[in-house]
């Protein structure tokens, strides 16, 4: 198994993206600190994830607070001795519409959900991997990031700045052995946030149109987001920092 013993924190893990993250790194032997700021999706992941044999907890926290990833850091030193991969999966957008319809506070939280936390995250986790001689970031951005479109565009501009903070990240730190790298979803029709992508419901003319622009002819899943991000926490990877994988059928060709 290519994970097993190391420690892993993924951010928003109670469902989409971040729940087949965690339950992926457990079946590679992972122990997964299962982040998300609603308790019933969290602690009904972890509590999956044990009973088929891995080892999760269920830690409680807004990643947008600086104490709170004090906590989440503390909870895996304090589970486990150590701290070995953070996924920054957690996000927010707001409904896709003109973008001077967008308002100063929604603004604010995609900012704040989708670039702040990676810094925070950093703040905290960085100190630890130094001591322990590295550690490893993966970041979950978003197409949106490299092709924008009309509607999105602070949710776009908060996914450019995660790809960039990322790259600029794996510059400074990779002397300290810590590498940072990005994952780069496609839409994904199954997610807490696909509605608002799609600016209401995701009916089936909105499902054909967001189809139409992928080429391998399907949409992402969590478990090729998993596996994307799998990879880059792996030893496989170790010489592996500063880049962005796009998990999206070549929509961003």
């Amino acid at each position: 198994m290519r994970l097993t013993g190391k420690v892993t924190i993924v951010t928003g893990a109670g469902s989409g993206f971040g729940e087949g993250i965690a339950r992926r790194f457990a079946q590679e032997g992972a122990r997964v600190v299962v982040n998300d700021i609603n308790p019933a999706g969290g602690e009904r992941v972890a509590a999956e994830i044990v009973a088929a044999g891995g080892e999760a907890r269920f830690v409680q926290a807004d990643v947008t607070r600086d104490a709170d990833w004090a906590n989440l850091v503390s909870a895996a030193e304090k589970a486990w001795g150590r701290l070995d991969v953070v996924v920054n999966n957690a996000g927010w957008t707001h409904r896709n519409k003109p973008y001077l319809e967008v308002s100063e506070a929604e603004f604010d939280k995609v900012y704040a959900v989708n670039v702040k936390s990676v810094y925070l995250s950093a703040m905290h986790a960085v100190p630890v991997f130094r001591r322990m001689g590295g550690g490893c970031f993966v970041n979950i951005a978003s197409t949106a990031g490299l092709r924008p479109r009309p509607g999105l565009t602070v949710y776009n501009g908060s996914k450019g700045a995660v790809i960039l903070m990322s790259k600029s990240m794996a510059a400074e730190f990779g002397p300290d052995r810590i590498r940072v790298n990005c994952v780069n979803p496609v839409f994904c029709p199954e997610t807490a946030l696909s509605a608002d992508f799609a600016g209401g419901a995701v009916t089936p003319e909105a499902r054909a149109r967001f189809l139409a622009t992928i080429p391998l002819g399907r949409f992402s899943t969590a478990l090729d987001v998993a596996n994307a991000c799998l990879y880059l926490a792996s030893p496989d990877a170790d010489f592996i920092s500063g880049v962005c994988i796009e998990v999206d059928g070549a929509r961003c060709v």
